[in-house]
């Protein structure tokens, strides 16, 4: 969705030839995969930090678009609401001190913020839900000034129909109907990006959609929303409902929502992905493209499928295929999109060393998933880990095990002999793993903030606690 657009009002014919487009370029993806035109041997990783912008009374920010002139770099981009900013990182090679160098990167991309934001009365937070948050800050004066933003806003409400209406159940329930997409803005996310061989993409993208659970459970950061407590990861619920374009009748009928985990294991190859998701899912977005892919693979150019960037743009997959072109050169990756914001930077290196070391490690007997795993139980240990956190049950091997057991027992194992074997410096290996280890051990940053709360809210007023809370996350 990164490309400017200011008119959803397209013409028939613009939206016609925008299908056509799409369709070469999938053809043109096949085409390249099966041409070996791909790039293969080498494994980069790249990330997204998205952070909260607070004022002095530790409540959202309305300057995100002020302030961004005055950091002054390219990195640094607009999220959907006025007190979000997203950070770029650049990509590394998957190598010995990688980590190390994105996050002495993202650090100091953070620092340089920071003092902006100092000299303009305004603080950086990293957390999956800011806290602070009211309705009050989900009005429309609080959506970005940009074509886009509102774009989605009103393509989204044309094809529901209604207003967008959330009920999330957790120790409270949050029952409320809302006139925006601004809900999506209260999820705060630190996307991980995996560069991946064509050859062995659809057992990557399996494999990634097996660990979803596990991993996502001891990562948990966001168990607040609007002063209830819901699910460990109450992103997962959010986002899914604030961008769901059905409406009820359709829902009865198994449409597949925007936000989705999938229904089942992936076949074929990585186009495969698309066409199926061209097919269960509408277009909401069309815009005029020149460039023919295919014209432009017979004249040897590598295309950069437009069409099929801006759609996939629009489905949020947890796990999201991604087709990019860096250096003149197409590659393949996945998008790890469930990971929350925070609650550090070290923390959030952690859970990407955890997953990757996960991703390449992967044993050879779950090369073929479907044979090892029911789709539905990857599915179901996603909502259970939500919803749960660390303290979920998760079935694996066919077997129930606690998250505790899994992850110091089976999944630290794998990533520690994967990051190894892709040569990432023993001393990034025990220094990042150890962070989950200690917090499988102890608390993941969603068990502090519920236990936080609790007992600032027997001291306090909601909205005062909620205060505090800010205060102390930000200090931590």
């Amino acid at each position: 969705m990164g490309q400017e657009l200011t008119n959803t009002q397209v013409s028939r014919e613009t939206r016609l030839k925008f299908i056509r487009q799409l369709l070469n370029d999938i053809e043109a993806l096949e085409r390249m995969i099966d041409n070996n035109l791909i790039e293969t041997g080498i494994t980069r990783i790249g990330a997204e930090q998205e952070f909260c912008l607070v004022d002095k009374h530790w409540r959202p920010a309305k300057n995100a678009q002020d302030i961004l002139p005055l950091i002054d770099d390219d990195h640094f981009t607009t999220e959907l609401a006025r007190y979000n900013l997203e950070i770029n990182l650049d990509p590394f090679t998957l190598k010995e001190d990688c980590f190390e160098l994105m996050q002495n990167q993202l650090e100091s991309l953070l620092d340089k913020a920071t003092k902006v934001c100092d000299a303009n009365q305004t603080k950086i937070l990293l957390t999956g839900i800011l806290p602070t948050i009211s309705k009050s800050e989900l009005m429309f004066d609080y959506m970005t000034q940009s074509p886009r933003y509102w774009a989605m806003n009103e393509v989204i409400k044309k094809a529901r129909g209604s207003d967008i209406t959330l009920k999330i159940r957790g120790v409270d329930e949050l029952l409320v109907t809302h006139d925006s997409v601004l809900f999506e803005a209260c999820n705060t996310s630190f996307q991980l990006h995996l560069q991946i061989d064509p050859k062995d993409f659809t057992s990557s993208y399996n494999w990634a959609q097996a660990i979803t659970g596990p991993v996502l459970s001891i990562s948990a950061n966001s168990p607040l929303l609007l002063g209830r407590e819901l699910w460990s990861e109450t992103r997962i619920a959010l986002f899914q409902q604030s961008i769901d374009t059905r409406n009820a009748s359709y829902a009865l009928k198994n449409q597949e929502a925007r936000v989705s985990f999938g229904n089942q294991w992936s076949k074929g190859s990585a186009a495969d992905i698309f066409k199926n998701d061209l097919a269960n899912h509408k277009i909401l977005l069309a815009r005029e493209i020149e460039q023919n892919a295919l014209d432009e693979l017979d004249q040897g150019t590598i295309p950069k499928l437009d069409a099929l960037c801006l759609n996939n743009g629009t489905l949020y997959r947890w796990n999201r295929p991604c087709y990019g072109v860096g250096g003149g050169k197409p590659h393949l990756r996945i998008e790890n999109r469930y990971i929350p914001s925070g609650p550090s930077v070290l923390d959030e290196m952690a859970n990407f060393a955890y997953w990757v070391g996960l991703m390449v490690g992967r044993p050879s007997r779950y090369d073929d998933m479907e044979s090892q795993m029911d789709f539905r139980d990857a599915k179901a240990n996603f909502i259970k880990a939500a919803r749960y956190g660390k303290e979920s049950m998760l079935r694996w091997d066919g077997e129930i095990r606690s998250t505790y057991d899994l992850t110091l027992n089976t999944f630290l194992p794998i990533a520690r002999k994967g990051l190894k074997q892709v040569g990432i410096n023993q001393k990034d290996i025990d220094r990042l793993l150890g962070v989950i280890e200690r917090r499988t051990l102890t608390q993941t940053g969603a068990q502090w903030i519920t236990s936080q709360y609790r007992t600032l809210h027997k001291k306090m007023k909601s909205d005062n606690a909620l205060v505090r809370l800010t205060k102390a996350m930000h200090k931590n």
